[in-house]
């Protein structure tokens, strides 16, 4: 793994030479510790045919929401975002834009991807942007920059990518067969379509693909249970242990079986849609099977709270999910997902929770309510997930750390994730723990931190790497 230095000097932490050279030398012995990442959008398709990338547009820009977001807000057209430019015209304008962003973490990001995956050390801006666009092309055309060799190089060790329960597996069981994998890559549950999220009509669509994907039919509560039961197991068989949901907020309504059966045949008969009553009965009743079944099979459960999706319904009709025009949400969070939890906790049902906040003004409740939940044995059953999406900078950072070590147990911390379609974002891990290093580093140099008393290196090891590996049994 390459060693840099360059989310130091972007952070909006204050700190003296004295600090940052501790900092430096703390980072720099654990640079090596390899990426387990719990949770990226990696396509597996990509993964399993390890094609060669076309260019750096494609690698770099392409489906990258980040990017598109920056660029809209520079003034640049829709064509360098979703539309039908050319490569070159997508990159100059990311190159025009990134020139623009002082002191964002898309800066640190870039010099990060730049340096680590083509050795390139100078900034993109536009007067380097032809230097730059024919090196890493040059590079891209070896064999040596294919999407696992990449990954490879820097660092991975697990990788869990984000699966539909009906999604095709086959990409994974290409992987899966691999004798002698570069890193492990298993699909992670996703069955946040089983929620209605949307529309009865799109849940309708989703249950034949999920019926094709399990040979079953579905014509009830009970066969559609059988179906997503099958497609769970070939999961587990593949090697998921996590499965993972996108929600605005938790739901805790009671529901008997009995109700959640008659509200399932609403919805597949397409007669009327349900009422929000029913809708809250039923995510609230499928949220509890699912979290029954991770008890049982012994996996993760993590919850992203609190998002504000596809808010602008122009770029939703012309492209689709996923285009950049997301928020963060303001919904309240604590008293249904403290109501869902403690219902399964009294149920005996509680499986492992990663908990993520969205809303900056929830870090501090999310890590109180994670402490509330645990079990004899356990490290941390209930954890306040990392900082993500818009929380995935230096400030959400260090007042994730804040509540760490505020109110939890910071050495039992799960550690950070990609959430990237991007093949370069193993610099978000390398940007965590250079920040990570540089808050010990103050800490120490204040006397918060009594080195006596706290194994710093252990510490460093611990959230960068082994945490992960032990809370997910890998």
């Amino acid at each position: 793994m390459w060693k840099t230095k360059g989310a130091l000097m972007s952070s909006g932490m204050i700190a003296s030479k004295s600090v940052r050279k501790k900092a430096f030398e703390l980072y720099d012995r654990h640079a090596h510790l390899p990426i387990v990442d719990y949770h990226c959008h990696l396509p597996p398709s990509r993964l399993a045919d390890n094609a060669p990338f076309r260019d750096l547009s494609e690698l770099w820009i392409e489906g990258d929401h980040y990017k598109w977001r920056a660029m809209r807000i520079a003034g640049e057209s829709e064509a360098v975002c979703t539309g039908s430019a050319l490569p070159r015209q997508r990159f100059d304008a990311w190159a025009r834009t990134l020139a623009q962003m002082a002191g964002s973490p898309m800066q640190a990001w870039s010099r990060l991807e730049l340096r680590q995956t083509f050795g390139i050390e100078e900034p993109l801006i536009p007067s380097t942007a032809e230097r730059i666009w024919t090196r890493a092309n040059e590079m891209l055309a070896s064999d040596d920059f294919r999407p696992r060799q990449i990954l490879k190089r820097a660092g991975f060790e697990h990788l869990c990518t984000t699966d539909d329960p009906a999604d095709c597996l086959d990409h994974h069981r290409s992987l899966s067969a691999d004798p002698l994998p570069p890193f492990k890559v298993v699909p992670t549950f996703r069955p946040d379509a089983a929620l209605c999220l949307g529309s009865s009509q799109e849940m309708r669509q989703w249950l034949l693909r999920l019926e094709a994907a399990s040979g079953l039919s579905i014509d009830s509560l009970g066969t559609f249970l059988s179906a997503l039961r099958n497609r769970y197991e070939q999961f587990h068989d593949l090697g998921c242990r996590v499965s993972d949901h996108g929600l605005e907020r938790c739901y805790s309504a009671p529901c008997t079986d009995a109700d959640a059966s008659r509200i399932f045949d609403s919805l597949i008969s397409g007669a009327s849609e349900p009422c929000a009553d029913d809708l809250e009965r039923w995510r609230s009743w499928f949220m509890c099977r699912v979290a029954e079944w991770n008890t049982e099979f012994e996996w993760t459960m993590m919850l992203h709270l609190g998002a504000r999706r596809n808010n602008n319904t122009r770029i939703l009709s012309s492209y689709g999910l996923d285009a950049g025009c997301d928020s963060i949400g303001d919904s309240p969070q604590g008293e249904k997902l403290v109501a869902f939890l403690d219902q399964l906790d009294c149920a005996g049902k509680l499986p492992k929770m990663i908990l993520f906040n969205s809303n900056p003004r929830d870090t501090l409740m999310f890590a109180t309510i994670a402490g509330s939940f645990f079990e004899e044995g356990i490290r941390g059953k209930v954890q306040h997930g990392p900082p993500w999406w818009f929380l995935d900078q230096a400030f959400g950072i260090e007042e994730h750390l804040n509540a760490q070590i505020s109110v939890g147990v910071l050495a039992t911390f799960v550690g950070m994730v990609t959430d990237s379609r991007s093949f370069l974002s193993s610099a978000r891990h390398d940007y965590f723990r250079q920040l990570v290093s540089l808050r010990l580093a103050q800490d120490l140099e204040s006397g918060v931190l009594d080195s006596g008393q706290v194994d710093v290196d252990g510490l460093c090891r611990a959230l960068f790497y082994t945490n992960a590996k032990y809370f997910f049994n890998w």
